[in-house]
């Protein structure tokens, strides 16, 4: 995994909204952000694959991450975006309700996401960003797009 750190003991962040929660990811780990293009279904993909979007010649899958971590189905509007990706080598993307910052949060600010939501059902969860005014969801990205490709091996 990427790592999150820079020289002066911050780490920057990609957040983005889902449900009117906050989540960051590695800025490292992002390619770009674009606009919500026509996704192409795929038939027997996993339920938290959305499909597959043509981005300037190459194809590449989207997961609804709405879907991924079980939060209710949002509409679509204005605001959502497709962040794209790198993960393990493999270009994706998220599909996320909106993006609104790129943050810097100091290491002493991220607390692990405690005793109870360790477990495999939350291996996505990097730790919990305590700002002055919001809490920042840290997202693991190995795990979530993992965990997506084992089920459509499986499917």
């Amino acid at each position: 995994m990427a790592d999150m750190q820079t020289n002066d003991g911050e780490e920057q962040v990609v957040v983005f909204e889902l449900a009117n929660e906050h989540y960051g990811i590695d800025i490292g780990r992002v390619q770009e952000i674009i606009r919500l293009p026509a996704i192409t279904a795929v038939p027997r993909a996993p339920e938290c694959v959305e499909g597959v979007v043509n981005l300037r010649g190459r194809v590449i899958p989207v997961l609804n991450l709405r879907t991924r971590f079980g939060l209710p189905d949002g509409e679509r509007g204005r605001s959502s975006r497709i962040v794209v990706l790198e993960v393990n080598g493999n270009t994706v993307g998220a599909l996320v309700d909106g993006v609104s910052e790129v943050l810097r949060v100091p290491v002493n600010a991220v607390e692990p996401p405690g005793a109870t939501l360790t477990g495999p059902e939350t291996a996505h969860l990097r730790g919990i960003a305590k700002l002055e005014e919001r809490l920042v969801i840290l997202l693991n990205l190995d795990h979530i797009v993992d965990l997506a490709q084992r089920e459509l091996v499986a499917a």
